[in-house]
């Protein structure tokens, strides 16, 4: 080695003065907990697992019990005599009217096989809903007046319009057969197809119709675009055939109009009345509760007060009502009613969209 060479430092030496030289690094702040987020989410957990649960024990308890098609039909007594053998029924109709299958035509079933029936009272708080779900449930109690031969009494709730009217008419000509609540709403007498034109909604996002159709008119009504003049024309021949159906149905329940179709048509606007309203333009007959409907009913059908047992049709609680209370027994709004809400279709209805709900 030459001594003249100078000495080089180990490299273990060299690296550690490296190390030694180099400013140290920050130290990385500590992250504040906040209590208060942590709750917020522990909560949304929690609570997403409670709704997961919940659903899981009402699609149980649904399986286990008897499906909402299938359930029967009860009597609840109501009113007068107990231990009598004449019967008066109530039979409610509520909600939008999708068709007229269900809990209203089981009711009606029901009622025309008791033997003991002597008067029936239709209680409504509805909307109205479907042309072909209100026709068809106003034949059906027409069809239960001309079989079993009783009265048929209507007592008005809170909303009985368009087609909820619609199905009062089925008392016919009785006199004295419709009963309005002093804050009833009725009326609304007319036809709608709710049409929504979201094409420019659709543009402003990238998308474009471009369905494929056997004939321009298969897509008619699409929210895809807008409606045509020849479309447009189409639907108003079906809104005035509905309309005009309406009509005929109210002259047959309010004789008054048949003998004055003008007074009709004054009042066929698609405006809603009030109970006193109807009552001086002759929509209905009277201001009264339901009990006045029923002791209307009693008189009808000739029978006595203290001889008469009223009833009310009542579903058949299944296992998800006694694990999970009444709001089991409701419908939920489902995919078949969305799709339904899409295709064109005429509605005796007091909205400005298409119904959510079907009537139980």
């Amino acid at each position: 080695m030459d001594p003249q060479a100078p000495q080089q430092p180990p490299q273990d030496t060299v690296q550690a003065t490296a190390v030694e030289q180099k400013p140290p690094a920050p130290a990385a702040p500590r992250r504040r907990t906040r209590p208060l987020a942590v709750l917020l989410l522990l909560a949304l957990l929690l609570g997403l697992f409670g709704s997961v649960m919940l659903n899981l024990l009402l699609v149980a308890a649904t399986g286990l019990g008897s499906l909402e098609t299938d359930r029967k039909v009860q009597e609840k007594f109501f009113s007068h005599n107990k231990r009598s053998r004449n019967k008066v029924a109530i039979i409610t109709l509520s909600g939008t009217i999708i068709n007229g299958e269900g809990y209203i035509k089981r009711q009606i079933d029901r009622a025309k096989k008791d033997k003991n029936l002597k008067a029936v009272v239709l209680r409504i708080d509805s909307p109205g809903g479907t042309i072909t779900g209100s026709d068809s449930i106003y034949h059906q109690l027409r069809e239960l007046e001309e079989e079993s031969e009783i009265p048929l009494v209507v007592s008005m709730g809170g909303l009985a319009a368009s087609g909820g009217y619609y199905v009062a008419m089925a008392c016919g000509d009785t006199p004295q057969c419709i009963f309005a609540e002093p804050a009833t709403w009725t009326g609304s007498i007319g036809v709608i197809i709710p049409h929504y034109n979201l094409a420019g909604l659709m543009e402003d996002f990238g998308i474009q119709e471009d369905s494929v159709t056997s004939h321009p008119l298969k897509g008619m009504g699409s929210f895809a675009k807008p409606m045509t003049e020849q479309e447009r024309k189409i639907f108003q021949e079906l809104v005035d055939e509905g309309f005009t159906q309406f009509k005929d149905v109210i002259k047959y329940g309010r004789p008054k109009f048949k003998k004055d179709p003008e007074a009709l048509d004054k009042l066929a606007t698609g405006q809603i009345y009030t109970a006193r309203q109807a009552e001086r333009n002759g929509l209905v007959d009277r201001i009264g509760f339901l009990a006045a409907a029923v002791d209307r009913a009693i008189e009808l059908a000739d029978l006595e007060q203290d001889d008469v047992k009223v009833v009310r049709y009542k579903r058949e609680p299944n296992l998800a009502d006694m694990l999970l209370g009444a709001q089991a027994g409701k419908q939920p709004f489902d995919l078949a009613q969305m799709l339904e809400m899409t295709a064109p279709r005429a509605y005796y209805l007091c909205t400005w969209l298409p119904p959510l709900s079907s009537s139980p």
